[in-house]
């Protein structure tokens, strides 16, 4: 909307024209959901408390988690928010991608909204039914990937990161793989987030390496340079990464340990699907497996401790899974599994990063 309003004024006012660029634009996405995060997040803390909205926490986990039962949840409420509200600010809403960005961000949103309303409010301990979670979520994902591959300027080629020359063209089973890269880093992502600050710290870096990649998928003459798949109007959903990352850091200062305020489904499956969906415009989907890699190893512990449990029925791998429960029950202190997951992150990030180079 600003980004609108101010275009209309360069003509007049020439210091207007810095509203033209996207990197500027980006900038201010982040500081704009930064602070609506930071003003919101107080009030949003008292009312979910007020309403006793609090954290279920399972007596099967770590006997110190139970500390942390009532503590407010669902303040993915207060990320979403920030992210929306900084986007339609910033962004120019005639990009065909912000509106398939916004349309999976919601989408998902109300996913875990529902879950929680239902563990939360009406005190269901299962919430929405594992089956329907996922049937709504595949759904959503569908329809975003039609959206992206009936638009005729979209390519249907896969990058490899490592190897640039190798690039399948899916046809139309791109739609089936952009609907496995948003639910899978969906599912992911809501895994992941089960310490305090754990999850949000790598969907800040996620988002921030997503921005880059934006940036440049956008740009023809850098996208040439590096040899990358050149996606026109793709430079401006770099604006909706800076306000994730942006609202990522002001809901950190909340979620930072010892926790005020959990994110609950309602923040982790849609950042993790707006992660995928990002992915997949900015043709960087394979590189999700590094970018998110703490996110993957996070999951995949989960998927080999269920199956090995039930190939020897009743072993396991882990102590505990996710990965995280493992290392605490092997002693580490909540603060060194979450700062240690971050420096991953950080390390992978840099890593993919490097693919933009490497051919």
């Amino acid at each position: 909307m600003l980004y609108h309003l101010f275009n209309t004024l360069q003509a007049e006012i020439s210091v207007f024209n810095v509203f033209r660029y996207i990197t500027f634009r980006t900038i201010c996405a982040s500081l704009t959901a930064l602070v609506i995060c930071f003003m919101l997040g107080p009030w949003v803390i008292h009312k979910l408390g007020e309403k006793q909205i609090g954290q279920y926490i399972r007596k099967v986990g770590p006997k110190s988690h139970q500390d942390k039962a009532g503590t407010p949840t669902m303040g993915g409420v207060l990320i979403i928010i920030s992210i929306v509200l900084s986007a339609l600010l910033w962004v120019d809403l005639k990009n065909f991608y912000i509106w398939v960005i916004l349309f999976v961000t919601i989408g998902y949103f109300l996913i875990g909204f529902a879950d929680d309303y239902l563990k939360q409010i009406k005190k269901r301990n299962t919430g929405l039914s594992t089956r329907n979670k996922f049937f709504l979520q595949i759904v959503i994902a569908a329809i975003a990937g039609l959206m992206i591959y009936s638009h005729p300027e979209f390519n249907t080629r896969v990058t490899v990161p490592f190897l640039k020359t190798l690039s399948p063209d899916l046809g139309p089973g791109y739609i089936v793989f952009a609907i496995l890269v948003i639910v899978g880093t969906s599912n992911a992502v809501n895994l992941t987030d089960g310490l305090d600050g754990l999850a949000i710290g790598p969907v800040i870096i996620a988002a921030a390496t997503y921005m880059l990649f934006a940036y440049v998928a956008g740009h023809i003459k850098i996208a040439e340079y590096l040899q990358i798949h050149y996606v026109t109007g793709c430079g401006e959903t770099a604006i909706i990464c800076g306000a994730m990352a942006g609202a990522g850091l002001g809901f950190l200062w909340f979620n930072t340990y010892p926790a005020q305020i959990f994110m609950g489904d309602v923040g982790s499956l849609p950042l993790g699907a707006l992660l995928g969906i990002i992915a997949v415009i900015t043709k960087q989907e394979i590189l999700m497996i590094i970018v998110g890699g703490v996110f993957v190893i996070e999951a995949l512990s989960v998927i080999l401790q269920v199956g090995y449990f039930k190939l020897t029925k009743g072993e396991r791998i882990f102590l505990m899974a996710p990965l995280h429960h493992h290392f605490e029950l092997k002693g580490w202190a909540e603060s060194k599994v979450i700062v240690r997951f971050w420096i991953i992150a950080i390390i992978l990030a840099l890593v993919s990063i490097s693919t933009l180079k490497l051919r």
